[in-house]
């Protein structure tokens, strides 16, 4: 691995990245580049009312602006990466999960509407931003790492740690859908409303 290759961490919304990217930054010694940040700053076509309100994104032109900064050396994190970039791009790449039940918590917290909370929790559950950077990046670059309970900062160092041993993932990718094996289980999970204990199925 070229060790000043450029490094992604990326995840459904609310799985760590802005908790867990600049910590990571720090300890390998990167510069963040913030995808959203970036977006934001340079490419939206209307400004939200709120931080987690859509923004109109025109990919290409992100993409090209991302390049024409240069990564070499940097740290990229945000849930579009895989979209953005590809294999040559990206030397490591850490995708940051979280269980579907405490992700809600952390979604209603930021106050998503249950449309968006919905399509950001089906994406979780079955896996959709690994396996869009398995795709995008290939699964010997990719890592994927449990923010579920975890403190950022053991979760960052976690992640240095296998960068800098240069070895792809040994152990099973997370699979989420073992564990939502019922509709109880299912609608615990998705129906609007307050989430509930446990469920006994």
């Amino acid at each position: 691995m070229n060790r000043r290759s450029a490094i992604g961490v990326t995840g459904t919304p609310c799985t760590g990245k802005k908790s867990v990217a600049p910590l990571l930054a720090s300890l390998l010694g990167r510069e963040l580049v913030d995808i959203n940040s970036v977006a934001r700053a340079t490419l939206g076509r209307h400004h939200p009312k709120r931080a987690n309100d859509p923004l109109l994104v025109d990919l290409p032109r992100l993409r090209t602006s991302l390049r024409d900064r240069g990564l070499r050396g940097a740290l990229v994190s945000g849930h579009l990466l895989p979209d953005l970039l590809g294999k040559r791009d990206l030397g490591f790449v850490a995708v940051l999960r979280c269980e579907p039940l405490e992700l809600r918590a952390r979604l209603e917290a930021r106050g998503y509407s249950h449309v968006k909370l919905v399509d950001n929790l089906e994406a979780e559950l079955i896996g959709l931003v690994l396996d869009d950077s398995i795709r995008a990046f290939g699964a010997e670059k990719v890592h994927e790492y449990d923010t579920t309970g975890a403190n950022p900062a053991a979760v960052a160092e976690l992640i240095a740690r296998d960068y800098r041993s240069g070895e792809p993932q040994a152990r099973p990718w997370i699979d989420w859908t073992l564990s939502y094996y019922s509709a109880d289980r299912l609608r615990l999970l998705l129906s609007p409303g307050e989430t509930r204990g446990p469920a006994t199925t």
